[in-house]
């Protein structure tokens, strides 16, 4: 087969991929609607925007469906299971398992981080030994580091998934940009073929998760989620693409870690809960859920415009500019949801 035949046959399975795993997603989210309204209803609290009892869970169809994908995809290429991609899968079925847990009864603060610390610690054991960050560091520190960082990612994709449509917004243009990078080569395949399927899989899940939303993730679907985008973003900036790795979900690293130094600075307990996002703010000042996800969506187009300038060019300054612009979209929009609609 020629290179460009071989280039059609990898863009036509990957679209298979993405289609299969919506597909799966939707289906499942349907099947398992009914389960979930009578077990596993959400009631609105302090950091809740919705009004009325609500099923959560779907985030069972989203992980199930990427999983199911990217298996199937593993065995149709014949390339086999490598141990790697064994240990993130693993550690994202343990993660999505204490998510489900915290969904039907809360678990405490400390055992729930540490069991995420040790779906987190699988995952970063999975990354090759010479996949490295910051190659001037200790690799036990360097590793040490990659092990917060995720922690923290897997951390604030839950804070931010409290809005109906968001975690699509976020997590599809997200996904996207790390398909086809890797397809572009800035990943290997397996993380290719994840970032794929979990893009797929939140396509899927979006008609039910609209505005008004019938059904919403869970910690069942958001903690995993984290993991996963953690591990793929990671890779990516090991690879040699660092300013692709933080552009693409700047927005969400921004709402999150700025309101938690803020939450911190004012004496309150990180573990209470609150609404002190952004996005949060934002319908409290008037916006409409549409118009937040809206505006977090296009954003994270422009971040994903801009992260593959940073990956087309091996120029540092034009990276850094990459950089300083996304963050300029980043603070305009911040500033916009602190602003009355």
């Amino acid at each position: 087969m020629d290179d460009a035949g071989a280039s059609l046959h990898g863009f036509a399975a990957s679209g298979l991929v993405v289609v299969g795993a919506a597909a799966a997603s939707f289906v499942l989210s349907l099947l398992l609607y009914p389960l979930l309204r009578r077990h596993a209803l959400a009631h609105p609290n302090a950091r809740s925007s919705h009004k009325i009892p609500t099923p959560q869970g779907g985030g069972i169809a989203v992980i199930a469906a990427a999983i199911g994908a990217v298996v199937v995809s593993t065995l149709a290429s014949r390339t086999g299971f490598t141990q790697s991609l064994e240990l993130v899968l693993g550690a994202t079925l343990l993660i999505a398992a204490v998510g489900a847990v915290d969904d039907l009864r809360s678990i405490p603060v400390v055992p729930r981080l540490i069991l995420q610390a040790v779906a987190v610690v699988m995952v970063v054991v999975a990354l090759p030994a010479d996949l490295r960050i910051l190659p001037s560091l200790p690799f036990w520190l360097e590793r040490a580091l990659a092990v917060l960082a995720v922690l923290w990612f897997v951390n604030l994709t839950n804070f931010m998934d409290g809005l109906d449509w968001m975690t699509v917004a976020e997590v599809v243009p997200v996904s996207a940009g790390l398909a086809v990078f890797g397809l572009m080569g800035a990943l290997p395949r397996e993380a290719t073929t994840m970032a794929l399927a979990l893009g797929g899989a939140m396509i899927g899940f979006a008609p039910i998760n609209r505005p008004v939303a019938r059904m919403f993730l869970g910690d069942v679907g958001s903690l995993p989620i984290g993991l996963m985008l953690g591990w793929l973003l990671f890779v990516l900036a090991a690879n040699g693409h660092m300013a692709a790795a933080i552009l693409l979900p700047l927005y969400y690293l921004a709402d999150a870690t700025i309101t938690l130094a803020r939450r911190l600075a004012r004496g309150e307990r990180i573990s209470q809960a609150h609404r002190s996002h952004f996005y949060q703010r934002a319908t409290d000042r008037g916006y409409r859920v549409t118009q937040i996800v809206g505006r977090v969506f296009v954003l994270n187009i422009a971040l994903l415009m801009l992260a593959a300038a940073s990956v087309l060019t091996a120029s540092l300054l034009l990276q850094a500019v990459a950089l300083i612009a996304g963050a300029g979209l980043v603070a305009w929009l911040l500033y916009r949801f602190e602003a009355k609609a």
